[in-house]
């Protein structure tokens, strides 16, 4: 599985560590991981990973027990977990009450009826012993039907599974995306968008973006929220009746480059997994899937 043609790839190479003694007696073995930046003339050089010092490993091939070509590392946005990605796009919910449950958190809103902002963030474990009994409770004492925000086959989706709770809704599962901001504005070069004035409402943490037609009526909007370095985006709508002027694609630059002012290094949003037409704007500024996750609710 190793060869010239690994060469610019990642590659994990499993080699023998001349002169040493394994555990074992045998050759002391250790492994590469990195890019493969050579092969030929009886070596490969491969640059480890990570943001240290260190310098290309020379491999004579005599010396490599076994190797194979592995997927890029991911970036350092993409390793953070679902349940703080979800905590950052808690920006977009500035009037949000919340409380933690372990490392769950219970959300409300008494302004917006979104399951994002009415549901118990539940990625990973509580850490909490009674978590299920009190999740049901918080929610009735409101009046309010429980809801879950879980990741499908997961330990949290199958506790409440295990009760009888059921999908909230007939909705895909909803895809948490992301993208460089950076990267997202250098999309845009060279990209013909209509000549259409964007008004932005707001401040420094909330902003909406709306375009107008000439009777003041608003064709295309979204709404952006900033928080350490993170902007996101939801409700990114347009007029069915203007769709094919690349109308939404004015309202994100906009707002793509509101975010990039308040100094924002990584974008975040939203899309329900069967919504093509969202997938199809947001795959061109080069979003892409960090995790998916389902709403449950109790019976």
């Amino acid at each position: 599985m190793l060869g010239p043609h690994v060469v610019g790839h990642r590659v994990v190479v499993r080699r023998v560590v001349p002169g040493e003694i394994g555990p074992s007696g045998g050759p002391a073995l250790t492994d590469v991981l990195g890019i493969c930046t050579a092969w030929g003339d009886g070596f490969c050089v491969v640059q480890p990973d990570g943001d240290g010092a260190h310098g290309p490993v020379t491999i004579p091939l005599g010396d490599i027990v076994s190797g194979k070509p592995v997927p890029p590392r991911a970036s350092t946005r993409h390793r953070v977990s679902p349940q703080e990605a979800q905590r950052r796009a808690l920006a977009l919910w500035p009037d949000l009450d919340t409380e933690p449950l372990g490392d769950w958190l219970l959300r409300r809103s008494t302004t917006a009826t979104a399951r994002r902002a009415n549901s118990v963030l539940a990625m990973g474990p509580s850490g909490v012993a009674d978590d299920y009994d009190r999740v049901v409770a918080f929610y009735e004492q409101l009046g309010q039907r429980p809801i879950a925000a879980v990741l499908p086959g997961s330990t949290e989706d199958e506790l409440f599974r295990s009760h009888g709770w059921v999908l909230e809704s007939h909705d895909h599962d909803t895809v948490f995306e992301l993208a460089g901001v950076a990267a997202a504005r250098r999309s845009l070069h060279g990209v013909a968008l209509p000549d259409v004035e964007v008004a932005i409402a707001g401040d420094d943490h909330l902003v909406t973006a709306s375009v107008a037609s000439d009777d003041a009526t608003v064709v295309a909007s979204g709404i952006a929220a900033y928080a350490d370095d993170w902007v996101g985006f939801r409700t990114i709508e347009v007029d069915p009746a203007e769709r094919g002027r690349r109308l939404g694609l004015v309202v994100m630059a906009e707002l793509l480059t509101w975010g990039a002012e308040r100094g924002a290094t990584t974008a975040y949003l939203q899309v329900i997994g069967d919504n093509s037409r969202a997938f199809a704007l947001y795959d061109g500024l080069g979003f892409t899937e960090h995790h998916r996750y389902r709403y449950l609710a109790a019976p």
